[in-house]
């Protein structure tokens, strides 16, 4: 069935035959405290007689998340110990993140920053938080590339994306605006041309990094939603993250790169899942994660390779997960440099130990 507008609560999920009656309690107590939003268009890619259904993983709760692990974090990436001020996290020297926006069009079951987002979460930069945040971008000529990012930085009006894109048009070191965002493929009727003249207002390089996991999420829809982004001259790139149960498999994971690099998405990276709360029944070893990835080679073309990447806990920046910078040791856990030099540690999964 397709909804008619996005499904927020459990009650709805129910009705549509997304969550079974015997997992409703389930499902009501993890919406209790994380955000819940399905678009009609995903609606529409899920089976309900699927249990494994790839989509309805992504995007259904489930009382999975209810399990915390002692390992997991509230901000597992560190954004909050790199924002000097509110909005701005600045973790590398030649680029910083702008989160204009706190709010997603639909809200991912293994986001890393779910303790964050929502109706309920950090919301929208109040005008004077924005100035704070357009002051200190302009006070830094170190500052080459601004990434919007959130939640989803897309869900904004026209208006508001070109208000703020004007006023990084007038910061004369910032080269690169970067827009990180699953709305092409949730609610690809948002791209339109008014939008897309927004991400243009800069006059800056603007890329769009586009966030999907498996290939079914490409629909007729998503595609020429994708299209009418590149064929305005904006630069593509994707987003993915390894997610099990979703695109643990070496056919289907060669299946979304081509289909990328098809739609003129160039594949980015591909992320090992973050050690949010409740996402462990998401997360594949680092030793399974490297082993998928190897198996890319040879099996697709090298325009289909993203980057395999771990963003280190704690904020300390990302690292190549299959490079030498990720050493296994002796007690199961990783060894991970950075791009300090730094050495730290990264868990072994639970079920490892």
């Amino acid at each position: 069935m397709t909804a008619a507008r996005s499904l927020t609560t459990v009650a709805e999920l129910v009705e549509a035959g997304l969550v079974p009656e015997a997992r409703r309690a389930g499902a009501a107590a993890v919406a209790a405290r994380y955000a819940v939003a399905v678009t009609p268009s995903l609606v529409a890619l899920i089976d309900p007689a699927d249990p494994n259904d790839p989509v309805a993983r992504q995007f259904v709760p489930d009382a999975a998340e209810l399990v915390t692990l002692p390992e997991e974090r509230a901000d597992p990436i560190g954004d909050l110990a790199h924002s000097p001020v509110e909005g701005i996290v600045h973790r590398y020297p030649d680029r910083v993140l702008l989160k204009a926006v706190h709010v997603c069009p639909v809200y991912c079951r293994f986001c890393f920053r779910r303790e964050m987002v929502g109706p309920e979460g950090l919301g929208t930069l109040s005008a004077l938080a924005l100035d704070a945040a357009i002051a200190y971008i302009a006070a830094r000529p170190a500052i080459w590339e601004v990434i919007l990012t959130g939640g989803d930085p897309l869900v904004l009006s026209p208006r508001r994306l070109q208000a703020i894109l004007e006023r990084l048009a007038a910061i004369p070191h910032v080269k690169i605006v970067r827009f990180h965002s699953r709305v092409p493929v949730v609610d690809p009727a948002r791209v339109d041309t008014a939008l897309i003249a927004a991400l243009k207002a800069s006059g800056k390089t603007t890329y769009v990094a586009l966030h999907a996991n498996h290939p079914r999420e490409f629909t007729a829809e998503a595609r020429a939603a994708i299209a009418r982004i590149v064929d305005a001259g904006l630069v593509m790139v994707s987003q993915t993250v390894l997610l099990k149960g979703v695109n643990d498999d070496a056919a289907v994971l060669a299946d979304l790169m081509r289909t990328f690099v098809e739609n003129r998405v160039k594949p980015y990276y591909l992320h090992h899942p973050d050690l949010a709360p409740g996402t462990a029944h998401f997360r594949l070893t680092l030793a399974e994660g490297r082993a998928l990835v190897e198996s890319l080679r040879g099996r697709v073309s090298g325009l289909c390779q993203p980057a395999y990447i771990l963003d280190i806990p704690g904020g300390h920046g990302k690292v190549r997960a299959d490079s030498a910078a990720v050493e296994e040791a002796d007690d199961g856990c990783f060894r991970l440099r950075d791009f300090r030099g730094e050495t730290h540690l990264y868990p072994p999964r639970q079920d490892e130990t």
